[in-house]
């Protein structure tokens, strides 16, 4: 049965997970990044994006979904081979179909958003041909395996029983690995730790982070493919979990250093929806608010005492915020799921094997992704080169690299 509901649920969810690349995370970093460089990272976000949704149509779907091993699928649907109008995929409901091409589209947007997080990372001094070519090596060796392994049927981490509601493994904790591998190689920013190197426009991140938090409920939601009770779940988890991190990033900030910042708010937010998404449809709303609470101190954490230790110029924090809280919301995932703690798991849930299953899958991403990423950098810096040039970068990315300013003087 195919249900009308359902398919426009599809439809709208992957325009909301399409709201959280462009304009949401667009904005959020440009707002983040020096005037000078602000049009560099909304072209790197559209250009990585559209790279990776045409990839996706190409071979990327199949790979991910198409038969193949418990690492990767199989080329049977390269081009969407066989997928027509009326082609369907299975959803969690035994009997409920919804056509194959809407689920396509909707994971289609997921590896999108993926390689569009990883610019964050590498902003103001990364070349753009580097990037696209990183890109699209990540996407193939990095994400698409990861898809397959947790999404698809016969994935080696699906039957291991490990648990990803929407994506904290593939798309966060893959995303901010790659990151924090490419803040490494690229190298600091020029002034990094001597200048002041502050956000431009900060009005611009409160409106990305807006835009993403109204687009991860379709991004978390929407990973339900129906328009059910697990999708209601998902929606009132993912509007909790986002309030508790806002809450707990600003109180932390306030006892700290006596002021609460818009900037802490936002980034807040952004950190209780990353450690949500694994969770979201599988634990209950006091889980969810924990678990964002708990995202919420990890974010503030990652971006400040961690990377302090890592000596890393993660330009946007897309390891300190997706990476870290990724992390946390993978193995809470496996405690707040339990019935007995409000979860929807099985009545003989084990907390303790369950947990060892997250952090199977946890370990199993981070080792994966950061090879791949490395490998992927190597690649681009002997074929492309990996960093402008000093004076490009002093003078910035948007006229150096692009001819192009985004503010008149």
């Amino acid at each position: 049965m195919v249900d009308k509901g359902d398919v426009a649920w599809m439809f709208i969810s992957t325009v909301l997970v399409m709201l959280m690349i462009v304009p949401g995370l667009a904005l959020f970093y440009g707002g983040l990044v020096r005037a000078k460089n602000i049009l560099s990272v909304l072209m790197q976000v559209l250009v990585v994006a559209s790279l990776a949704l045409v990839l996706w149509v190409a071979y990327g779907y199949s790979l991910a979904f198409d038969g193949g091993n418990a690492w990767i699928g199989g080329f049977g649907k390269a081009m969407l081979a066989g997928v027509g109008p009326s082609s369907t995929v299975a959803t969690f409901t035994q009997g409920v179909l919804i056509p194959e091409l809407a689920y396509v589209a909707f994971q289609g947007a997921f590896a999108a958003i993926s390689c569009a997080l990883v610019v964050g990372a590498i902003a103001e001094r990364a070349k753009f041909a580097a990037v696209l070519l990183f890109a699209a090596l990540w996407f193939t060796f990095a994400y698409l395996p990861l898809a397959h392994m947790v999404w698809a049927g016969n994935g080696f981490l699906f039957k291991l029983g490990a648990l990803d509601f929407a994506g904290g493994t593939v798309v966060h904790i893959n995303a901010g690995v790659a990151g924090l591998v490419g803040a490494y190689m690229l190298g600091p920013r020029i002034g990094f730790g001597r200048e002041r190197l502050s956000p431009h426009n900060l009005p611009l991140t409160y409106v990305g982070a807006s835009l993403l938090w109204v687009g991860w409920f379709g991004f978390n939601a929407g990973s339900a493919l129906e328009a059910n009770g697990v999708a209601a779940l998902a929606l009132v988890n993912t509007l909790l979990a986002a309030a508790a991190a806002v809450l707990v990033w600003s109180a932390i900030e306030a006892v700290l250093r006596g002021r609460a910042s818009m900037l802490g708010a936002a980034s807040g937010a952004v950190a209780g929806l990353v450690a949500i998404t694994p969770a979201c449809g599988t634990v209950g709303v006091g889980g969810a608010m924990v678990i964002g609470a708990c995202g919420g101190a990890a974010g503030f954490w990652g971006v400040n005492a961690l990377k302090r230790h890592l000596r890393a110029d993660d330009s946007l924090d897309v390891f300190g915020i997706h990476g870290v809280c990724g992390i946390v919301g993978a193995v809470l995932t496996g405690v707040f799921t339990a019935p007995a703690l409000g979860g929807t798991g099985a009545a003989d849930f084990d907390i303790a094997r369950q947990v060892a299953v997250q952090f199977a899958g946890v370990g199993i991403t981070l080792v994966w992704s950061g090879l791949v990423a490395f490998l992927a950098f190597q690649i681009a810096k002997r074929l492309r080169g990996l960093r402008v040039d000093h004076d490009s970068e002093r003078e910035g990315l948007d006229i150096s690299a692009h001819g192009e300013s985004a503010y008149e003087i």
